[in-house]
């Protein structure tokens, strides 16, 4: 039987679970208000397993779609099992809730920080007929046509420091809202509970990576902190966002906008590819440095968690993985 690579294997946390993925099984594993432990799992579809997962960059987003697909329904499972039968999050209710998010998730960290950064911009760049035109997305002969007192080689310089300072700062707030946000839901007592599921889930897989028997005592001891963790994605995500969004320079405000949007996909694969070579070199000196930013974001979004909190996350694995053995047989 061939060996998957342990790249492969990745998770989430859930309300009182915890997800763990495959290459081509998932199982998700909970504790119901009774106290049991609830397991779900199904084979991934057929996706994970075409060449496109081979293609750089293209893979990104389909890892991209995977944790919003695929994430999006385990949180669903498991909410579910929390509420039970009468209070079912599905349909309408669940198609609305779930476009309200991605609009406030689009709003908050792309299109708030955008319009800080165009405001920033606007604030450096001297009121000339240069920047009126550029603004206003006017031609060079309009931009050509600037008073003598503002030389066209100074004027053009100036706007083009304003514009990326603007694009600096942009990337500085978004960072902040980041890492704000994070912070501010990390003291809500049930996402607490979530957090420590999410310490669980790494410390599960840090185990099996270290070749140990999977039981709550032994998985206890390894870290909280994992190098292929969703947060590391979302902070390279962002950090990625400052250079790429720099280089576009000067926009009108509503391409700047509808960029920042368009851009996300291409985002997505460029932090997707970067995650994979660090952890493809986790032994190299240079990347134990690259890599702490994320080390040290992902104790936000970390608990430590309980030995309950293990045991369902070591079930959701053992399930998972047995999953994939039957399927490769």
């Amino acid at each position: 039987m061939e060996e998957l690579k342990l790249p492969t294997y990745g998770g989430q946390a859930v309300i009182e679970g915890v997800m763990m993925r495959g290459k081509r099984a998932v199982a998700i594993a909970m504790r119901a208000p009774d106290k049991s432990i609830i397991i779900h799992e199904e084979q991934l579809s057929g996706i994970y397993k075409s060449r496109l997962t081979k293609i750089p960059f293209l893979r990104g987003l389909i890892m991209l779609w995977d944790a919003l697909g695929l994430g999006i329904r385990a949180l669903t499972i498991s909410a579910n099992t929390q509420t039970g039968e009468d209070e079912k999050i599905e349909g309408p209710a669940l198609f609305a809730t779930l476009l309200v998010a991605l609009a406030f998730s689009a709003g908050l960290f792309f299109i708030t920080p955008a319009a800080v950064g165009h405001l920033t911009e606007r604030l450096l760049t001297p009121a000339t007929p240069l920047a009126a035109s550029v603004e206003d997305g006017g031609s060079t002969v309009e931009a050509a046509q600037t008073p003598a007192n503002a030389p066209l080689p100074e004027t053009t310089t100036y706007f083009g420091r304003a514009a990326w300072l603007g694009n600096f700062v942009e990337g500085l707030v978004r960072l902040l809202i980041l890492v704000g946000y994070i912070w501010a839901v990390g003291r809500i007592p049930d996402i607490q509970r979530v957090f420590a599921y999410h310490g669980a889930e790494h410390k599960t897989i840090n185990a099996f990576e270290a070749g140990v028997e999977l039981t709550p005592e032994n998985v206890s001891r390894f870290s909280l902190e994992h190098p292929r963790c969703g947060t590391a994605f979302l902070l390279t995500l962002v950090l990625i966002s400052v250079l790429v969004f720099a280089l576009l320079g000067p926009l009108p405000v509503a391409w700047r906008f509808a960029s920042r949007i368009v851009f996300i996909p291409v985002l997505a694969g460029l932090a997707y590819e970067y995650i994979r070579w660090t952890a493809g070199h986790l032994n190299s000196p240079i990347v134990k440095l690259l890599i702490r930013p994320n080390l040290a974001l992902q104790r936000l979004t970390t608990r430590e968690p309980s030995r309950e909190m293990l045991e369902v996350s070591i079930a959701a694995f053992n399930t998972m993985r047995n999953g994939e053995r039957e399927i490769n047989l």
